[in-house]
């Protein structure tokens, strides 16, 4: 009896990864997916939060990106309108900074070069009145509001993979392919469990390398050699502060260094402030915000805000590095965050190394990673996600807003704080976490920040959570609002219940 050869052995759990897993999955393509940590547990949950089109890119004329960032707000909007909801963002002018026309002209082909269709276009705002009055210093008078999506990055992730291995897809976590083998026509891999040190083989016909920063390190394991470096490495940090003003709109700043940051509603009761661009190598160390990158973003916001945003201001922070291609621009801002594949497959069996790309655009990311193998794969059947909804978000007409009100009146005993949280992260799959419960008290413990014993159990049990730090920072975003203690109390129960 011979070994299964698959045809696609995915290296890394991130939104490239797990995006590839469910679509060459939903296309008939035999596939296992191997992430050596949790799923989104590198860059990939530690985003702005956006789907965005990048209107700083035009600048640099990345207007194929741009145009495709757009088209896929709206595509996302309908597959997952749980965990991707319109937001409207002021774009404060500034005088001396970028001149008031070409702000115009940059909103323009924003507004129209992705044919918009559900979000609301530009409008200009008098920022002395309505519900922005008093959050900004005087001397911001006019500016500009436009449309963006906001989503759980995380959770996107995690639904995708879930769609995979709905669709035959073997997802492995905490497993790390440790070697790669050629033979004639496929790869043999050696995957390692890394909480156990069990090792396996499997074949694979093809190897997809969506390892992230590691990516070069991962064609240096399949060719056993050193390669060009492709990759320019460049971290991004947040902070996460008290919540710094009511109205839900988001802030876009510009800076006198030609970036910006933004200032995002985020978890209810908090900001959001960020990006950084700062250059990264491997042999920095830990991935984390440095203090110049923290007291950068301070200053940004506070040439904004009324009142000055400072240290005692941030309750977390995070970091993350972009695996961007390295387009030999200088300015880290520069180097572009479109996507690049690198094939390999002249006397050798196919290998697929992503560098790049942007949460907004995974999916087209996934469509055009299995084009460049349809050589290997020549019987494909064609593109499918476009109009398909992601696993909980099959929602009548993509109206979320109307959705809540359903699950509120079928849910009456969970608070609206409790059920907005699940609802946004669990969509139409909601009564899968909630289980015959008929009360609170049929959740079992609260251990604060609504987080309870039946979605911890869910969560171990369907979507791959091994630890506590998976549900309290990714699954979920409740460590947000508990105390040190109560996080504590649940790594315990989460140990004691689990190992």
């Amino acid at each position: 009896m011979t070994n299964k050869i698959y045809h696609l052995l995915v290296i890394g759990g991130g939104i490239n990864g797990t995006g590839i897993a469910r679509d060459a999955s939903g296309r008939g393509l035999s596939v296992t997916l191997v992430e050596k940590n949790d799923l989104a547990s590198g860059t990939s949950s530690k985003s702005s939060k956006l789907i965005h089109g990048g209107l700083r890119y035009l600048e640099y004329g990345e207007f194929r990106l741009v145009r495709e960032a757009l088209i896929e707000r709206e595509v996302l909007l309908r597959a997952a309108p749980h965990l991707v909801s319109p937001l409207r963002i002021v774009l404060p002018h500034h005088k001396g900074l970028r001149p008031k026309w070409m702000l115009r002209i940059g909103l323009f082909l924003y507004d129209h070069l992705g044919g918009r269709k559900l979000l609301p276009g530009t409008k200009v705002a008098n920022l002395h009145t309505g519900e922005g009055k008093n959050v900004l210093k005087s001397k911001f008078k006019t500016g500009f509001v436009f449309s963006d999506c906001r989503v759980d990055d995380a959770r996107l992730v995690v639904a995708n993979a879930l769609d995979a291995q709905a669709r035959g897809a073997n997802i492995l976590t905490r497993t790390k392919c440790t070697g790669l083998k050629q033979c004639l026509d496929h790869w043999e891999a050696t995957l390692t469990n890394r909480g156990t040190g069990e090792t396996k083989t499997i074949s694979a016909k093809c190897i997809i390398n969506a390892s992230g920063i590691r990516v070069d390190e991962m064609v240096e394991v399949a060719l056993g050699r050193e390669q060009e470096n492709h990759l320019r490495l460049v971290k991004g940090s947040h902070i996460v502060t008290k919540r710094l003003y009511e109205h839900r709109h988001l802030y876009m700043f510009q800076n006198p260094d030609g970036r910006i940051i933004f200032a995002i509603p985020y978890e209810q009761n908090y900001t959001l402030i960020g990006t950084t661009d700062a250059p990264y190598e491997l042999s920095d160390g830990p991935i984390e915000i440095s203090q110049s990158e923290t007291d950068y973003l301070l200053s940004a916001a506070s040439e904004y805000f009324q009142t000055p945003v400072t240290q005692n201001d941030i309750v977390w922070s995070y970091a993350g590095v972009r695996p961007l291609y390295d387009n030999k621009k200088q300015n880290a801002s520069a180097v572009t965050r479109d996507y690049v594949f690198d094939l390999m497959d002249e006397g050798m069996p196919p290998i697929l190394s992503i560098f790049g790309g942007k949460i907004t655009t995974y999916r087209e990311l996934s469509e055009h990673a299995l084009k460049k193998l349809r050589k290997h794969f020549p019987d494909l059947p064609k593109r499918w996600t476009a109009k398909s909804t992601l696993p909980g978000g099959d929602i009548d007409g993509a109206d979320f807003n109307t959705f809540l009100q359903t699950q509120a009146q079928q849910y009456s005993w969970v608070p609206d704080p409790m059920l907005l949280r699940l609802a946004r992260s669990y969509g139409t799959r909601l009564p899968l976490v909630l289980g015959e419960a008929k009360s609170l008290s049929d959740m079992g413990k609260n251990f604060g920040g609504n987080l309870t014993e039946q979605e911890a159990n869910y969560l171990h049990t369907h979507e791959w959570a091994k630890d506590a730090e998976d549900i309290l920072w990714r699954r979920t975003k409740c460590g947000l609002h508990m105390s040190k203690q109560q996080q504590q109390a649940f790594t315990d129960w989460f140990k004691d219940s689990f190992t």
